[in-house]
């Protein structure tokens, strides 16, 4: 069977993740299956004052949260599908059920080129797309690391300049005493500091996704052909 674009990207690293993320970093195309987290966020964090305009703006296209918040219910969905160019793709779509309005922050994950990296193109319209280095910890958890970030609209394809931009990282467990998946996530620019980020735990339930399909509303309205 063709392994999950995750696997491929990891190799040998990818059999020391704890078994429970190995199976929710195996939803692909080949296996059929997609996952869907629901949980908590016990809290969503926001730096500095300065960084609420950007939040806002990247609000607008699903990208970040522009609300912080505690104990706030929180869904994932992990589907995977074949995107316009044929690229087998997976969606990490979350929702944050925020009082009086729920957030998303979108993302969908493709192989890319040489198979040695993740390309994660970010929001509604793709016009954000970031390199994912992916590594398995000791304790077998999952640690994700952004790299390089491009903007993308039209004819414009730049890099995004240190200055504004952010480095991501997310970490990911798996705790065995109470059977949820735990996940930090810290967006951080080098030159101001911590930007966003949030943190909580879930519990994750697999579905057939030749027999579901990928509800309306979850693929981007815009894709990305550039890697």
């Amino acid at each position: 069977m063709q392994p999950s674009i995750f696997r491929t990207v990891m190799g040998s690293d990818f059999d020391r993740l704890h078994p429970q993320l190995q199976r929710r970093f195996s939803v692909g195309l080949a296996s059929g299956e997609a996952c869907t987290g629901r949980g908590v966020m016990d809290r969503i964090w926001h730096g500095a004052g300065f960084v609420k305009p950007f939040l806002a703006l990247g609000g607008t296209r699903n990208i970040l949260v522009p609300r912080a918040g505690r104990d706030v219910p929180f869904t994932i969905e992990n589907v995977p599908y074949a995107d316009t160019f044929g690229r087998e793709t997976v969606s990490f779509v979350r929702t944050f059920d925020l009082p009086g309005r729920s957030r998303r922050f979108d993302a969908q994950m493709v192989l890319g080129p040489q198979g040695d990296r993740i390309l994660d193109y970010l929001g509604t319209h793709q016009h954000l797309a970031s390199d994912l280095h992916l590594r398995a910890e000791p304790d077998g958890s999952l640690l994700i690391r952004s790299g390089e970030h491009r903007f993308r609209e039209g004819p414009v394809d730049v890099r995004v300049p240190e200055l504004i931009g952010g480095d991501a990282e997310v970490r990911e467990s798996y705790d065995d005493s109470t059977g949820r998946f735990r996940i930090r996530v810290r967006v951080v620019n080098r030159y101001f500091g911590p930007l966003f980020g949030y943190e909580g735990s879930f519990t994750a339930a697999y579905t057939d996704v030749r027999g579901c399909g990928v509800r309306p509303g979850l693929r981007p309205v815009r894709e990305e052909a550039r890697a």
